[in-house]
């Protein structure tokens, strides 16, 4: 009903910046009850792990690892999520990708790890690499 696709990924310096971007598209009365958007990222060898969520009213929450780098936005007119990565390191290597439920965004657990939570729409990911 709702398909994701990620864009702007990339090779990047340490240091540097790069900005993600992901588009919905599909059923329009799905994409409109969209709640939950997010971030997750997944490096090799490792878990993925969640970066950051935005709900639709505009609220946040990010991996604790990475406030004050990234920031999450999203445009719910255009259907648009966004990741503005700044100060990358090399350990921000990953695949990212991006996922969107109808529900609210999970809470953190005594504000470290959010609750498990199973988005429902997945992007196929876009890539970043961050070279020392």
């Amino acid at each position: 009903q709702v398909q994701l696709v990620e864009s702007g990924g990339g090779s990047v310096q340490a240091g540097g910046s790069l900005r993600v971007s992901c588009a919905a598209s599909g059923y329009t009365y799905s994409i409109y009850y969209l709640g939950c958007m997010g971030w997750f990222r997944q490096a090799p060898g490792k878990e993925r792990e969640g970066v950051a969520f935005i709900n639709r009213d505009g609220t946040t929450s990010y991996a604790d690892s990475l406030k004050g780098r990234f920031t999450i936005s999203r445009d719910n007119a255009e259907n648009t999520l966004d990741l503005q990565m700044n100060s990358l390191k090399p350990e921000d290597t990953a695949m990212y990708y991006c996922a969107a439920d109808s529900r609210f965004c999970p809470a953190k657990i005594d504000g470290g790890t959010w609750y498990p939570f199973d988005f429902r729409y997945w992007g196929q990911g876009t890539q970043v690499t961050v070279s020392s």
